[in-house]
């Protein structure tokens, strides 16, 4: 089969091409492995992002499970605030064990307002000895405490104060990846882009892995801002080195499919091919999602329904998902509108019907996309309804060829006007000056 053939036979059942895939099934996400990627408060609040996401769904089990684990995860920390608001969502709905523990939050809370006097009379004796390093780390720790109950205006705050009194750029370093953490919590994704810049002009103070986590940080600034093509040249920067170091944020699973749907989404096929399928560091990030490996693959291959196929198997978790969940419509919508380009592009004419069959849909579907296509200009073509084609504009080249010699034969004959008047003129200006 040719090429050309296969993809505009692509969709269609085909018992020679036996090529060897990982097939994927729209299984329920395993809540337990995925919360299992990730630390620290992250952990908890992409749990109760699940939770309530399921929720809207009415899918009570994962609510529940989510829930659950979310309950635990808490009771390992100080966050009483969360826990109860936790308690309140599971309404009783898991028995006893996972009620109001009243004596916990009380203890917990003892502790804190005794930590909190303690750090206080630290920090004022630290002033008053006008010690910087020492009120550096009684503002960083100011900002742990915070972070730690839940307080994430008040500990960026402190991760801020922090600056006045750095004596090394690993300090700077250091409190840049602080207000990173905390504005990625809060979503406030300016101040993330900001600290980012301080942090990349401390070059002396940047080791790789850092970097990466910059990168990584850059990357989910640049996705929540819808700029996906800028979000996927960040993921692609992550070196592999990368590791579990930066799970109290993203995991690498995670860097993988950020990467590969925002490339996807925006990337021509030669950025496509250079960028992502033959770079070495990000292919160790798609060896440990191999779905999404796989519909790159075929994506680039031009084997679309597969690579649909995929995508619509992986759409129910990636809506589960909390830095991705507002983006998966527009970049599936961006993908399929690709999709489409590129199989119409090598043909003079296609048969709605097969192409229909390809991507899965009707043929009454398949026109109305095409038809906006169209008219964004993403199409050059026009489509015949009656017989259910679809014809390609393709430039006449000759004419064209024709047309840009005919106006640079008048643009020169102008030009060569234009210099006989002048040389006449200023020929009669020097005889009019001899007379004189």
């Amino acid at each position: 089969m040719e090429p050309d053939d296969e993809i505009y036979a692509n969709g269609e059942p085909d018992s020679s091409n036996n090529r060897n895939r990982p097939i994927i099934s729209s299984e329920q996400l395993d809540i337990e492995a995925y919360a299992g990627l990730y630390t620290g408060r992250t952990k908890i609040t992409r749990l109760l992002f699940i939770a309530d996401q399921c929720g809207q769904n009415n899918n009570t089990a994962m609510q529940m499970e989510a829930l659950r684990m979310a309950y635990e995860e808490i009771k390992k920390g100080e966050n009483t605030q969360l826990f109860r608001d936790v308690v309140h969502k599971i309404d009783g709905r898991l028995g006893d064990k996972y009620g109001m523990d009243s004596a916990w939050c009380e203890a917990v809370d003892r502790r804190a307002v005794q930590k909190k006097e303690k750090l206080e009379n630290e920090l004022n004796a630290y002033r008053t000895n006008l010690i910087k390093e020492s009120i550096r780390m009684g503002y960083n720790d100011f900002g742990d405490y915070h972070y730690t109950h839940g307080s994430l205006a008040d500990a960026f705050k402190s991760y801020v104060r922090t600056r006045d009194y750095c004596t090394t750029s690993k300090h700077v370093i250091h409190m840049c990846m602080s207000a990173i953490l905390v504005s990625i919590e809060t979503g406030q994704f300016t101040h993330v882009t900001s600290y980012i810049s301080k942090a990349e002009q401390t070059v002396d103070a940047l080791d790789p892995n850092t970097v990466s986590k910059l990168h990584c940080a850059a990357g989910l600034a640049h996705l929540d801002s819808k700029k996906y093509k800028l979000a996927a040249r960040k993921f692609l920067e992550v070196a592999p080195e990368l590791g579990n170091s930066y799970n109290e944020v993203i995991a690498p699973q995670d860097v993988a499919t950020y990467g590969g749907l925002c490339a996807l989404a925006s990337f021509d096929r030669m950025e496509l091919k250079n960028k992502v399928i033959d770079s070495i560091n990000f292919r160790n990030f798609l060896e440990l999602v191999p779905e999404v490996r796989e519909l790159i693959h075929d994506f680039y291959s031009s084997h679309y329904a597969s690579c649909l196929d995929y995508l619509g198997n992986l759409k129910a978790n990636l809506m589960l998902d909390i830095h991705l969940h507002d983006h998966v419509q527009t970049l599936y919508d961006q993908i399929r509108n690709k999709a489409l380009i590129q199989y119409t592009h090598p043909f003079v004419s296609v048969d709605l019907h097969v192409m229909a069959n390809a991507f899965k849909t009707t043929v009454a579907g398949l026109e109305k996309e095409l038809e906006a296509l169209i008219t964004d200009n993403q199409i050059q073509a026009r489509i015949d309804s009656h017989n259910q084609i679809l014809y390609a504009r393709h430039a006449d080249q000759r004419n064209a060829t024709f047309q840009r010699v005919l106006q640079t034969g008048n643009e020169f004959d102008r030009d060569v006007r234009a210099m006989l008047l002048r040389a006449n003129l200023i020929k009669l200006e020097y005889k009019a000056s001899r007379k004189l």
